[in-house]
């Protein structure tokens, strides 16, 4: 599972890198119009995304900062904002590259910040659902930004493997 789990880190970053490029296109206007997307527009669904992983990743390490609100702008511009995706897409790899398999295995705990629950479950499937989470909204953002005109990129995991990530077909089994 560790192959895995480093894959997707791997595949996050290079998605988002992607995203960002066409969505760095885009005129503030355009950026910012709500196309009627869960967080509104390009500007909020990408601060989602963010925020959310900063959540995960206090949760995941005890470590950084962590919005009380998924909704939370955390940066107004674009430029602000990619590079605090490209920063937390390294931190992001970088923890999964210190995980073993025991510790993706092992319980943590937390509580939701739409919840008073405490809730504990192994690593693995939070780290899975932390990847699928940044896919969802991913495909949201390629919906506008295909709406507002802009290309139809290619988001695909087997893209990434075939190309930047051929080193995973390798470690394949």
């Amino acid at each position: 599972m560790l192959d895995h789990y480093r894959m997707f880190a791997a595949y996050n970053a290079w998605a988002n890198r992607v995203l960002y490029e066409e969505v760095g296109k885009l005129d503030d206007a355009d950026y910012r119009r709500n196309l009627g997307a869960f967080f509104g527009s390009l500007h909020g669904t990408l601060n989602h995304l963010l925020a959310a992983d900063r959540i995960w990743m206090r949760r995941f390490t005890g470590e950084g900062e962590a919005p009380a609100s998924l909704d939370t702008i955390l940066h107004e511009d674009f430029a602000g904002l990619r590079a605090a995706r490209q920063a937390e897409d390294a931190r992001l790899a970088a923890y999964v590259g210190s995980l073993t398999e025991e510790r993706i295995a092992a319980h943590f705990t937390y509580s939701p910040i739409t919840s008073p629950a405490v809730i504990t479950h192994p690593l693995g499937p939070a780290l899975a659902h932390l990847f699928n989470h940044q896919t969802h909204h991913r495909g949201q953002c390629h919906a506008m930004l295909t709406t507002l005109g802009g290309p139809s990129i290619t988001l695909d995991l087997i893209s990434f493997v075939r190309t930047e990530g051929v080193g995973f077909l390798k470690t394949a089994g």
